[in-house]
């Protein structure tokens, strides 16, 4: 059976579900808001608790990145992923979400070759170049003094 690129294309969207935008970018803003709305609850908390800002910053980071992997073990984030869509997306505990997922997932095939290998699967190169970028840019500024 020979097919044209687009009969192919309008049978791709024919199944392809349709996105209600009303319903999802509400939900993404709403949810969203509230893990960042969480995220400075635990700043002025631990701020209260007697933390500098700069320390009560990484508190909080630490805090989220726990959290979101807790309940990505849990099952719980992707069920809230499900309704919020890209509001789980919100950098600190998408990225952790991003992490812990397949590690879970490929927990059966052992530890090295399962959980080490795939961790870092969807995160790993995010990763490598944050990680190359911010070297660049470091010998940028020390090559041209501009700090």
């Amino acid at each position: 059976m020979k097919m044209t690129q687009q009969d192919y294309q309008h049978m791709s969207d024919l199944a392809s579900p349709k996105t209600k935008s009303y319903q999802t970018i509400p939900m993404a803003f709403l949810i969203g808001g509230l893990i960042c709305t969480i995220g400075q609850a635990l700043t002025n908390l631990y701020t209260h608790l007697g933390l500098s800002e700069k320390d009560a910053a990484l508190t909080t980071s630490i805090s989220l990145i726990f959290l979101s992997a807790l309940l990505t073990g849990l099952k719980v984030y992707d069920n809230i992923a499900k309704y919020a869509g890209a509001g789980t997306l919100v950098p600190i505990t998408g990225f952790a979400n991003a992490v812990v997922s397949p590690a879970l997932e490929f927990k059966s095939e052992g530890y090295v070759l399962g959980l080490g290998a795939k961790m870092f699967i969807i995160a790993g190169p995010v990763i490598v170049y944050g990680t190359l970028a911010s070297v660049l840019y470091g010998l940028i500024l020390f090559l041209f003094k501009l700090y």
